[in-house]
């Protein structure tokens, strides 16, 4: 597969490749630098690294639903 660049570099993913990766708009990809070449990776959330917040969320507190989070406008104010 052979993409074009741009010319402010940037690179467009075909949707087959990202449906392969099961990455959705607002996820991450990493890019791992190797002896063959660059390994692009899905960078995913370690829900096991969230453990000490588990004292900070109030009792009866919904579960955080993050396909409905994904689903709302984009807010460009919110950007990292």
């Amino acid at each position: 597969m052979v993409l074009e660049i741009t010319s402010e570099r940037q690179v467009t993913l075909p949707v087959q490749v990202l449906d392969a990766m099961g990455v959705k708009p607002g996820d991450r990809i990493e890019i791992i630098e190797g002896p063959a070449g660059f390994i692009l990776k899905p960078r995913r959330i370690d829900y096991s690294s969230l453990g000490t917040l588990k004292d900070k969320i109030p009792p009866g507190h919904p579960p955080f639903d993050i396909e409905s989070f994904r689903e709302q406008p984009y807010d460009p104010s919110l950007r990292d």
